[in-house]
């Protein structure tokens, strides 16, 4: 649907080694058996309200779930070397388990079709894929996001999925991961160092510009009888993805400070060196001030109604930890305090405001 993207980005070594479903599935079962526990719990809830049609689709997304998670835990998780703090499988995880049985509790299972179910739960496992790829300025759509779309499609073809078919959950995917993309801009002299957690602060999601986009890459695109679905959920997904902002303080500034050790990390300074000190910092009051208040829209219906009062419950809070963030190491110079010294006054400081 986007030209250029399907073809670009072909397998890396990890995508090679680990091609087998049963493979990762077993991987899964060794290290997390709670998620195949999870997974048996959704397709039962999926079976009683949708019937077998979705059922069987559960059943292929279930393979094409434990590869890409399997994946992304090995790429950038817990099974692998090149641990990012935010960006691995836990994150795809409070998407699937938390945020979206959330949805299904407030707004009821039948307020998505079955099949829109399991494109979320999909995009939930697939959407970070990849965050190593080389910054490209040739579309409005992030590299790390393109790379993912092309393997969540080769994913899909291993899983049993069939392109024409589903054609409508390929696309759905396609778009949903093309939205969340935050930021596709160069990184300045070099691309190698694009910091991708660090992008949440300096634009939103491109999810809720899908259309104008759309209309500048491919003008027919309005011909295709899916893809104001596709936009819908990908309006949704982008929701689901930047959800923290409406949950409970705790798990708000939680995903704050991954996201800051993540920054760090890709950014090459220690969380213990003096060095992460000042830019952490900002990270957690300007940078997270910005992002709530300025960055972070709703973009669907469903997002703004189960998500929305709590993000109105956090906005004074949000305030309240940057004041007594900046107030604590005021008088400190720059190379008194590390990162993990701004880390740990910010535990304290949100248990105190929780």
């Amino acid at each position: 649907m986007i030209e250029g993207l399907q073809h670009s980005f072909p397998p890396d070594t990890i995508e090679t080694m680990m091609d087998d479903p049963a493979r990762a599935r077993a991987e899964i079962e060794a290290r997390r058996p709670d998620i195949l526990a999870l997974f048996q719990r959704r397709r039962a809830l999926l079976a009683e309200n949708f019937g077998t049609m979705v059922a069987d689709a559960w059943d292929r997304a279930e393979s094409a779930l434990c590869l890409s998670l399997t994946r992304l835990a090995i790429r950038h998780g817990r099974f692998g070397q090149d641990y990012h703090h935010y960006h691995n499988e836990e994150h795809a995880l409070e998407i699937l388990d938390r945020r979206i049985e959330r949805v299904m509790r407030e707004l009821g299972i039948k307020a998505l079709t079955g099949l829109d179910w399991v494109a979320l739960t999909l995009f939930a496992t697939c959407h970070d894929l990849r965050q190593r790829e080389l910054v490209d300025s040739g579309h409005p759509v992030g590299s790390n996001e393109a790379a993912s779309i092309a393997e969540t499609e080769r994913i899909l073809d291993r899983c049993g999925f069939d392109r024409v078919r589903d054609h409508e959950l390929y696309l759905a995917l396609e778009i949903m991961i093309a939205g969340s993309t935050f930021d596709a801009r160069p990184a300045p002299m070099d691309r190698s160092k694009f910091n991708t957690a660090e992008a949440v602060t300096t634009t939103g999601p491109l999810a809720p510009h899908l259309a104008r986009e759309l209309d500048r890459i491919n003008p027919a695109w309005r011909s295709e009888p899916s893809l104001d679905r596709a936009i819908r959920l990908a309006l949704i997904a982008s929701d689901l993805d930047t959800a923290n902002v409406g949950e409970s303080f705790v798990e708000l500034s939680d995903s704050g400070a991954r996201l800051a050790g993540e920054r760090e990390m890709r950014a090459g300074r220690s969380l213990e060196s003096t060095d992460a000190g000042p830019p952490l910092l900002g990270f957690l009051t300007t940078g997270q001030e910005r992002y709530f208040f300025e960055l972070h829209r709703f973009c669907s219906d469903v997002g703004e109604r189960v998500y929305g009062p709590g993000k109105a419950a956090n906005a004074e809070k949000v305030r309240a930890i940057s004041v007594q963030l900046r107030e604590r190491f005021r008088d400190r110079e720059p190379g008194s305090y590390t990162g993990v010294d701004v880390l740990d006054a910010q535990r304290e400081m949100v248990w105190q405001l929780a």
